[in-house]
């Protein structure tokens, strides 16, 4: 059983203190089902096979960097790199384990570094939704926050997560294996959640934004990161199929009707603090994610469009907060 008992010792002295009470139930229902996934066994393996070392440091503020290579013994390099290897594919990074710089599909530094500077994490609680790796979560320690969850519902990511958490039993980071829709409402709320890579994956953007808020206190803010196109407030793109290959992707709305969106759902304060183009040097295919990635899903004679003919893959971070303009 994956043991909560730290989270949930965290949630006690904060509004969150009674949540425990409806998510242990949940999560109980959630253990049975993961345990029939047909890699569960081969992913615990490799967690059980990372060996034991303390981390000499620890920088979570200018990288995700744990430990550094003296820490381990000589004959424990290769099996660390064995065991992160069963973990195949990593996606979100890099992290710098010891010695292995796990050089993930995503430059998600980069991303970081363009929503940093327009948040401020100090004490606060922090969500994430669609959380992945974890990777996110650990960059939210490092710039002060609280505590920071996670929820997702893939259990290789969990899988990933649990492997830095071994070496950072301590820091106040937690991932859960569920979907938001999964997740019970949060009494009190968090103060800052993040939803970032999630919303065009959501056949209904509205009610995405709606559960989004409902997990946050009253003043509290919404760090939403997502897929655009650009144009006004009348438009958005539907694919007809499949968008850089993906088939889950549903709306590209564009910055201004992500505006009205927000607006809609009750939220006001609304920026839109970044918009960048994701370049093949941001996403592609490495030693750690040996599949395809952002290259072979552009168009080969013009990379503007994506194979499919849609314009290629542009990014907004919009900020916005929840409740009434006073409740800050």
């Amino acid at each position: 059983m994956i043991d909560n008992s730290a989270l949930f010792t965290a949630l006690a002295d904060t509004p969150l203190a009674t949540w425990p009470d409806t998510l242990q139930s949940v999560l109980d229902e959630r253990q049975q089902a993961m345990q029939r996934h047909g890699d569960w066994q081969r992913w615990q393996t490799s967690l059980h096979a990372l060996p034991a070392a303390q981390p000499s440091q620890v920088d979570l503020t200018a990288a995700v960097r744990v430990g550094q290579a003296a820490d381990l013994p000589a004959d424990q390099h290769a099996p660390l790199r064995d065991a992160l290897m069963g973990l195949h594919p990593w996606r979100k990074g890099p992290f710098h384990l010891f010695d292995q710089h796990i050089d993930c599909e995503w430059r998600s530094d980069w991303k970081w570094q363009r929503v940093a500077p327009h948040i401020d994490l100090r004490n606060r609680l922090v969500l994430d939704v669609g959380s992945g790796n974890g990777y996110y979560l650990w960059r939210m320690l490092g710039a002060g926050a609280r505590l920071a969850l996670g929820v997702d519902p893939n259990l290789l990511f969990m899988h990933q997560f649990n492997a830095l958490k071994q070496y950072l039993p301590e820091h106040p980071a937690w991932q859960l294996p569920l979907t938001l829709e999964q997740l019970p409402v949060p009494p009190g709320g968090f103060d800052t959640v993040f939803s970032m890579g999630v919303l065009y994956h959501r056949r209904s953007p509205i009610d995405h934004l709606l559960q989004l808020k409902a997990c946050l206190r009253p003043g509290g803010e919404l760090v939403l990161e997502t897929l655009v196109i650009e144009g006004d407030e009348r438009n958005c793109l539907l694919p007809e199929d499949r968008y850089a290959q993906m088939r889950n992707v549903w709306f590209l709305p564009s910055v201004a009707m992500l505006e009205r969106f927000l607006a809609r759902c009750g939220f006001h304060s609304i920026r839109c603090v970044d918009v960048s183009r994701t370049l093949p040097d941001e996403q592609r295919s490495t030693e750690w994610m040996r599949f395809q990635s952002l290259p072979n899903f552009l168009d080969a004679e013009n990379p503007d469009l994506t194979v499919e003919g849609y314009p290629a893959p542009l990014r907004a971070t919009l900020v916005a907060r929840s409740g009434s303009m006073g409740s800050e």
